[in-house]
This record gives structure tokens, sequence and C-alpha cells, in this order.
């Protein structure tokens, strides 16, 4: 009974009808109150991700009919960023990677700023929340605070001023709680009537929802602030050094699902090998997931499914026994060459076709469809061996400086976390395959 509930409640959560009806109640009462169409944006200072995303604040209340409301967050506490110094050190470099990638600003190599500078960041940018001027200033504040320029934040700050320190811890704990109360835990987060966009990589969905409700003041069919970015499948490089792709997953992680196909297609069209790193989940490492966040990952997941034309939303979570023997299974899949097709349907399984891996019916069927029989999964069952391999995974991704599924790399590169990085990961795959060797179709 469990089970089926959690199938149907899980599907109807996951519904385009049920989001179609939500933003349908959230745009009448906005039209019954006469209200501006209002999208809130959460910034910390010192967070890199968030200097990119204000970088995007202009450009939007130019081209779109909105209102948009400034806030400033503290950091998000450690249920909510486990590993946070993996994280810190990862962001400076995604930062710079994802910025390259938009044509926004953020420094390759950066160091984190100093405690000092940050603080004058947050008392100029409290200010200018109370003075209106807080999506011109944020770019400003962000170039000053990640060039560590203390005389270019001096003049900022002559300029426009800054709030006394009451203010500003007054500003932070403002915009905290409104982030909490609307249901969220990170910053470099765009809200919008009941959903939630993260930075310049989920803008274009923001963009999207306001293009459709005729808020875009450009013409149709013109290019969004931050387009959608995915896998292109290029021409191959020939002559280069052969891609091997190692990819940390978790049977568990609904992005590692949601990215599974693909990275097997963008192994395929260059000839990489994929080297599967199965992990446990976060959950069974002892790392918590806050309820709102499962909430918030459920729904990004479904909207970033349903931009690939992969089928999501009909669940059984799979945590505990579920996951570990798929884990088993999946061991022994891999010794019969059989490890992609079980990792691909094992991980379909609990995320769209509503399976409990848990149960021996559900794992039989999706070992079956794999080509696995009965005798091979029970042997695998009864093989504790998996259990070490898994812990040698873990180890090589903390030792890759990442922490949590997905994650991947191309031949020992630095690696990336995420399924919204596999634009980056065939960048460094055609690096690695030789940036000037000859290119066949």
């Amino acid at each position: 009974m469990k089970v089926l509930i959690s199938r149907i409640v899980t599907t109807i959560f996951t519904s385009h009808f049920l989001r179609d009806l939500r933003r349908g109640l959230y745009g009448l009462r906005r039209r019954l109150r006469g209200a501006t169409p209002t999208v809130h944006y959460f910034h910390q200072a010192g967070d890199p991700y968030s200097y990119v995303a204000a970088q995007a604040l202009m450009p939007l209340a130019a081209r779109y009919k909105v209102k948009l409301v400034n806030h400033l967050v503290s950091p998000p506490d450690d249920a909510a960023a486990p590993e946070r110094d993996k994280l810190r050190e990862y962001a400076l470099r995604d930062a710079g990677r994802l910025a390259q990638e938009y044509g926004f600003d953020f420094p390759m190599g950066a160091v984190a700023p100093d405690a000092t500078l940050i603080s004058t960041a947050r008392a100029i940018l409290a200010k200018a929340i109370e003075t209106g001027h807080f999506s011109e200033l944020a770019p400003q504040v962000g170039h000053a605070l990640w060039d560590h320029n203390e005389k270019e934040m001096a003049s900022i700050s002559a300029a426009h001023g800054q709030a006394s320190a009451a203010e500003t811890e007054a500003a932070l704990a403002d915009g905290t709680k409104q982030r909490h109360a609307m249901g969220h835990y990170l910053s470099g987060m765009f809200y919008f009537e009941g959903e939630w966009y993260w930075g310049i990589d989920r803008l274009h969905h923001l963009e999207t929802r306001l293009q459709g409700m005729g808020l875009d003041r450009e013409p149709k069919g013109m290019p969004g602030i931050a387009p959608y970015r995915d896998i292109e499948l290029g021409a191959v490089p020939t002559g280069g050094a052969k891609p091997v792709i190692e990819v940390w997953f978790s049977f568990r992680s609904p992005y590692s699902y949601i990215h599974f196909p693909r990275i097997r297609k963008l192994a395929r069209h260059y000839g990489a090998d994929l080297k599967l790193r199965f992990i446990l989940p976060m959950v069974m490492r002892g790392l918590p997931v806050p309820r709102e966040k499962r909430l918030y990952i459920t729904l990004d997941t479904k909207r970033e499914a349903d931009m690939v034309g992969i089928r999501y939303g009909t669940m059984v979570d799979p945590v505990g026994p579920g996951a570990a023997r798929a884990l088993a299974v999946l061991h022994q899949a891999v010794k019969l060459g059989k490890g992609e097709e079980f990792a691909e349907l094992g991980m379909q399984a609990p995320f769209a076709d509503g399976i409990d891996l848990a149960s021996d019916s559900g794992l039989y069927d999706v070992a079956k469809r794999a080509g696995l029989s009965k005798a091979e999964v029970k042997a695998a069952l009864a093989d504790k061996s998996w259990q070490d391999v898994v812990e040698e995974n873990r180890e090589a991704l903390f030792a890759a400086g990442l922490w949590g599924a997905p994650s991947f790399r191309v031949n020992g590169m630095p690696a990336h976390w995420g399924q919204d990085r596999l634009w980056a990961l065939e960048a460094d795959i055609r690096q690695v395959m030789g940036a000037n060797a000859t290119l066949s179709n």
C-alpha cells in the first residue's frame, strides 16, 4: 500500500496539471490584488553564484514587465550545504566556467575574498536595498569583491553609502527569514509565484514562463538572457587521446537518472569509455537532505527532465534496501558487461516507472530487462564485495574534490558536478581529443 500511495502522490505532485493549477491560482490572486508580477532575488555576498546571477538583474528588469524585489541573505545552514569546504572550493572553479560560458564576469582561478571586504559588501548592498539601487550596484560590488579591490569598494561606498552594522544584520535576517518562508535554503535564487530558479543555470525556465505570460518586451523568438545549455554532439576530433569518462552516480539521485542516458550518448558519440563509479546515496552516507531541499529537487528535476524528453515523476524512494540491492546487482552487471544497461534502467525504475527496488519482483524485472538472469541477481545479492567498490568510489570522488552525484570528469581533468554541466564535460572531451585535431562527422 505504501508503494502504491507513493506512486500516486508523486505522479500528482510532479504533474503539469498541478503546476499549471498552482500558477493559475498565483496569477488570479495577483490580478485580484491589482499587483505587478514580481520576481524576488536572494543574494549572498561572497557567494560566487550570487555574483554571476546578480549580473542578470538589470537585463531581466529591462526585458521583462516585472518588478524586482531584492533580498540579502546569510549562507545556507550545514544541513542544506553538506561538505561546505568542498562546495566552497568547487564553486570558485565552477562559477568561472559558468560565467565564461554565458558571457558574464567571474575571475578564473578566483580566491575567496576576506571577511572584512565581504562585510563591507553586505553593508553597501543592505543600503542599496533601502535606496532601490540594488540591481545596479550588486554587480559593481561583486566585481570589487572578487577582484579584492578595497579601493573600488571604498569608492562605491563613498558614492552610495552603506548601512550600519545593525541595519545590515537586520537586512540579512529579514532576507533569510523571507527565503525560508517561501521555501528555500540557497542563495543566488530567483522566486516567482510559487517556483524557484537557481541562478544563471535555471534562469531560462523563468524566462520561458515570463515569455508565456506575455511579459517579454522583445519580439517572440529572441534568445533569452541565459539560454539553456546541453550537449551538442558536434563534429568528432580525431587523432587525439582516447577519452575515458568517470561518472559517479547514485540510485537515489534524480539528477543522476536524468543525466545518465545523455552521458551514455555523449560517450558513444565521441568513442569514449565510460567508467561507472557508483556510490551510496547521501543519506546513507550520513549527509542530511532537508525536506525543503527534497521538495525543490523533485520539482526542479521534473522541469529539467522535460527539457530533454525524459520521463520522470512516478516514484518509489529506493533509499535503504532498494539502493543497496541495486548496487549489489550493478556490481555484478559491470563484470558481465551489462553495467550501463542496468544502471540506466535501475535509475529509471524508482523515478519514472514507480518500481520498488527493495522488492524481489521489482529488482528482478529491472535486471531481466538489462539482460541479467534471476540466478545472476541472486548471486549478486549474496556477494558483499560491492561495498568495498562503493567505498573506493567514494574516496575517489572526495579525492576529485566533490561529494555528490552526479559527478564526472574525463581523463583526470577537473571534475564537474550536476547534470547541468554535461556541456562542460563535452568541451573537456573535445579538448582531450585534441583542440587542433582533425574533425570528422
